[in-house]
């Protein structure tokens, strides 16, 4: 007798079990913090290419209107905006909405729009003005009911959807593993992944073209008070005990570089993306 997985309950299963595991600490956390939000526009100008690749990967005209959900500073928002008509940028985080609103202004950007929410509570009619031609999220997919909020990205949208997520074992995963037992005492619960997402996808009759591409990055920083700041709401190491636990973890991963303290990072990624039927 064949078994039936609901594969968006199992999504949510996986997004509860993490969200328990990190003390309810939802991914929005790690970038409340304008350092770390900043830290992260500066490591993206270290990859451009990938964002080029990004860019170019998507089906864009000077005509397009775009909805960037999980907008971050704007690694993809501020170099989109100068090739597009218009853009809307969603982004929950207050230090990274922070950053995205200087960076517009540093750049002298006039055709974005900003809705400081997450996506699960963006109401489509007041918030956003759809259609849109493109709408994506890129590795912004910690969402709770996933299904849903696919569903709300092909109602606002009246060309493709693009969804970036992860496969496997990130190396943030495998510091997580290493570290959640000393600092919590639990087993570390890592994210549903791509296999999951491609699923509840089939179950909505979405037959998506997957790409997969594996990504490299590095962490930069300039000594190892700053790499603890950093990594502290990640690993949700509050206390005394376990900030010194942390510290001592990232003197031994973390490598120097040209008198700077570099943490290596890698990654599967999966691009999934389709083009939805008429608005």
């Amino acid at each position: 007798m064949d078994i039936k997985i609901d594969w968006n309950e199992l999504w949510k299963e996986r997004m509860e079990l993490q969200s328990k595991t990190q003390m309810n600490t939802d991914c929005t956390n790690m970038w409340k913090r304008k350092e770390n939000a900043r830290h992260f526009w500066e490591m993206s100008l270290e990859n451009k290419d990938r964002i080029e690749k990004t860019l170019t990967g998507m089906a864009l005209t000077p005509e397009s209107r775009v909805l960037d959900i999980g907008a971050g500073p704007g690694s993809l928002a501020i170099p989109l905006a100068e090739r597009v008509a218009h853009l809307t940028a969603v982004e929950p985080a207050e230090g990274m909405m922070e950053i995205l609103k200087q960076n517009i202004e540093t750049h002298g950007i006039r055709n974005i729009d900003c809705v400081y929410k997450d996506w699960e509570t963006v109401d489509a009619g007041s918030d956003l003005c759809p259609p849109y031609d493109v709408v994506f999220a890129s590795y912004s997919l910690g969402m709770k009911d996933i299904r849903a909020s696919i569903q709300k990205m092909i109602a606002v949208s009246s060309g493709y959807v693009y969804l970036y997520w992860f496969a496997g074992d990130t190396s943030w995963d495998i510091h997580s593993r290493n570290l959640w037992p000393i600092l919590h005492g639990c087993e570390y619960r890592q994210s549903p992944k791509a296999d999951v997402l491609y699923n509840v996808l089939y179950d909505m009759g979405i037959y998506p073209n997957v790409k997969v591409f594996p990504f490299e990055h590095k962490n930069r920083f300039g000594n190892l008070e700053e790499a603890l700041e950093h990594f502290k709401p990640q690993y949700a190491a509050f206390s005394s005990e376990q900030e010194e636990i942390l510290r001592s973890y990232l003197q031994e991963v973390l490598e120097k570089d040209n008198g700077a303290l570099v943490q290596k990072g890698w990654s599967t990624r999966v691009k999934m993306w389709w083009k939805v039927s008429a608005f």
